[in-house]
C-alpha cells in the first residue's frame, strides 16, 4: 500500500557548529555564537547534498549561526541556478532559555541541579521566572517553543500550498517542529536528535486532500541525516551506556514493486531487493554488530542473513511478533481489486487506518500490541552498551516509531519506511529510560541522496 500523495516538502537543516557548541555553552537565544570553520565547511556539505533539489522558498533563524549556515548553503547552491532569496524569520528563533544561556553546561548543572534534572527528565514542565515591569513572569521555555513552532507551520503551509521549502535552524526548534508536524507531546522534546548539519525531510499534504484539518496529513520522510558530513550513522549522546537499535525495513519483494498487498503471504526478496540487502550490509559493515534480531518472514529473514554476511559471528533470532500485518482477503491483490470487492474500505485505509478491521485479518491495534511486546523484549534483555539490528516490515516498523512517541495507530501514516532503510535508535540510559530517535528511514546508500527513492510498495 502506497503512503499518501503529499504536495509540500519541507528540508529542514539545524546550522553547523558554532563556537558555543565548541565551548559546551547553552545558547538559546542569545547571538553571540558564530560558526565554526568546520561549521562553515558542513554548511558547504549540505548543499552539496541539496543539489539538483529546485526551492520555492529559503528561510532561516534570524540568529546569525544559522543565517550563515544558510546563506553558506545558498551561496553554493546558486552557482547551479537561481533560487529564492533568504527569508530570515522570527519564528525560527532557537528555544529561549533565558536564566541559563551563556552559562557552561557544567556551571548550570552545578548551579541549578533540580532545574536542571528537570529539564533531562520532564522537559515540558521546566519553569523560568523572567523579570518584567510588574515583577516577574513565568516562562515555559519547551511549551513555548512548541507554540512557536505550531504558528510557523501555520503561516508558511498556508503560504505553499505545493513546492519545496528550504528551513534552517536550530536544534530546539527543529525538534518541535518535528513533534508539532507529526503530533509527538512536548514531554519528548529530548527524544528527537538534530545533529549540526543533519538534514530532515517533511512531506505535507493539501488540507484538501486529507480528512486531518487545515494543515493536512503530514509525513516524516527522513530524519536527521548526516552521511553528507562524514557521519554514516549519527554518534550517541554523552553517557550512553544503553542499547543502540537498528531499525531496518526488508528489502524489495516483487509484490513491493508492482504494488500488491502481500501482509503475511511469504513473498521473497526480489533481485533488487537482494542488491538493496547487499547495500545496507556494505553500508553497516564497519558498525560493530552484536546481536540480531528479524521477522521470521522469508523477506525480511533473507534480508538480515545478506546483512550478517559481515558479521558472521552473529546468528539472526526469529521473531514471530514482528511478521508484517495481515490484511487477510487483501493479500495478494491490488488496489483495483479490493476497491472492486470493498468499496470505499480502501479509503478509509488511507484516511482513517486505524478504525479499519481487515476482513479476515488484523486491525492496527492489535500489530501496536504484538510490535510493541516484541520491541520491548529485544530492549530489555539486550546487553548495556550493545549494538543490534532489527529487521521488519513497513507497518511494524511504523508501529514501533509511533509506540517510541506513545502515539496511537492513527499517526500510522506519519512515518516513512523505505525498503532497505536504517533507523537509528538509542536508548542511552537503559531500557528503562525514555529512547532517543537518533536518526530515521537513511536511504542514502540506496538510492544516492537525501530523499528516499525506494519504491512505496505493498505492505
Amino acid at each position: 500500500m502506497e503512503d499518501k500523495t503529499l504536495s509540500t516538502r519541507v528540508i529542514l537543516v539545524r546550522h553547523g557548529k558554532s563556537s558555543y557548541n565548541q565551548e559546551r555553552r547553552i545558547q538559546g537565544r542569545l547571538d553571540a555564537s558564530i560558526l565554526t570553520e568546520e561549521g562553515r565547511e558542513t554548511a558547504r556539505l549540505v548543499a552539496e547534498a541539496l543539489r539538483g533539489i529546485s526551492f520555492d522558498a529559503i528561510y532561516s533563524s534570524p540568529l546569525q549561526r544559522a543565517k550563515e549556515t544558510a546563506s553558506v548553503i545558498l551561496s553554493h547552491l546558486q552557482a547551479d541556478g537561481q533560487h529564492p532569496p533568504l527569508e530570515p524569520k522570527a519564528s525560527l528563533m532557537e528555544i529561549d532559555l533565558p536564566a541559563w544561556e551563556g552559562m557552561l553546561r557544567q556551571e548550570v548543572i552545578e548551579k541549578y541541579p533540580q532545574d536542571y534534572r528537570c529539564w533531562q527528565e520532564r522537559p515540558h514542565e521546566l519553569r523560568m521566572l523572567v523579570p518584567n515591569a510588574n515583577g516577574y513572569t513565568e516562562h515555559f521555555p519547551v511549551l513555548a517553543i512548541y507554540k512557536q513552532a505550531q504558528q510557523f507551520w501555520e503561516e508558511i503551509l498556508s503560504r505553499h500550498s505545493d513546492g519545496t521549502i528550504l528551513v534552517v535552524a536550530h536544534n530546539g526548534i527543529n525538534r518541535a517542529l518535528i513533534s508539532t508536524a507529526v503530533g509527538i507531546s512536548p514531554a519528548f522534546y529530548h527524544s528527537i536528535q538534530q545533529s549540526n548539519c543533519g538534514i530532515s525531510v517533511l512531506n505535507f499534504a493539501s488540507a484538501s486532500d486529507s480528512a486531518q484539518g487545515a494543515r493536512g496529513s503530514v509525513q516524516l520522510e527522513s530524519m536527521n541525516l548526516t552521511y553528507h558530513v562524514g557521519e554514516k550513522l549519527p554518534k550517541p549522546r554523552e553517557n550512553h551506556h544503553g542499547v543502540r537499535l537498528l531499525l531496518i525495513r526488508h528489502g524489495e519483494t516483487e509484490w513491493n514493486r508492482q504494488s500488491r498487498f502481500q501482509g503475511q503471504i511469504d513473498v521473497p526478496l526480489n533481485e533488487n531487493g537482494r542488491e538493496q540487502a547487499r547495500r545496507v550490509g556494505e553500508f553497516l559493515k564497519d558498525v560493530e554488530i552484536d546481536f540480531a534480531v528479524s521477522s521470521s518472514m522469508l523477506r525480511a529473514k533473507e534480508t538480515a542473513e545478506v546483512i550478517l554476511k559481515y558479521h558472521p559471528q552473529v546468528e539472526p533470532k526469529l521473531d514471530d511478533g514482528l511478521r508484517e500485518i495481515s490484511h487477510g482477503l487483501w493479500e495478494g491483490k491490488f488496489e483495483s481489486e479490493i476497491e472492486q470487492i470493498f468499496p470505499g474500505m480502501l479509503q478509509q485505509w488511507k484516511q482513517a487506518p486505524e478504525t479499519v478491521q481487515m476482513p479476515a485479518g488484523e486491525n492496527l491495534q492489535q500489530v501496536w500490541e504484538r510490535a510493541s511486546a516484541s520491541w520491548q523484549t529485544i530492549v530489555a534483555s539486550a546487553a548495556p552498551g550493545t549494538t543490534g539490528i532489527v529487521v521488519g516490515h513497513d507497518a511494524i516498523n511504523k508501529a514501533i516509531l509511533c509506540h517510541l512517541f506513545d502515539l496511537s495507530p492513527k499517526s500510522f501514516w506519519c512515518f516513512k519506511q523505505g525498503n532497505g532503510a536504517v533507523t537509528v535508535i538509542d536508548y542511552p540510559k537503559g531500557a528503562d529510560a525514555p529512547p532517543v530517535l537518533q536518526a530515521m528511514n537513511i536511504t542514502s546508500h540506496i538510492s544516492g541522496g537525501i530523499l528516499d527513492k525506494t519504491a512505496a510498495g505493498a505492505l
